[in-house]
């Protein structure tokens, strides 16, 4: 499956596909699934992974 990324209206990113995010020191943080949100705002308390902060916050892009 090919991996896309797209860019949420005021909300985090989107990751279609395939891949295995890490941390600073290479250890898996999540893998296996299909979708990923990844936090924009800087807000989300389980970064890099969104929280919905955005949407608190008042984000906009």
């Amino acid at each position: 499956m090919e991996v896309s990324v797209k860019c949420m209206k005021n909300g985090p990113l989107e990751i279609t596909g395939e891949i295995a995010i890490t941390d600073d020191h290479g250890h898996v943080i999540k893998d296996g699934q299909k979708v990923h949100h990844l936090c924009r705002c800087g807000h989300s308390a389980k970064k890099p992974f969104c929280d919905g902060s955005h949407t608190r916050v008042h984000f906009t892009t």
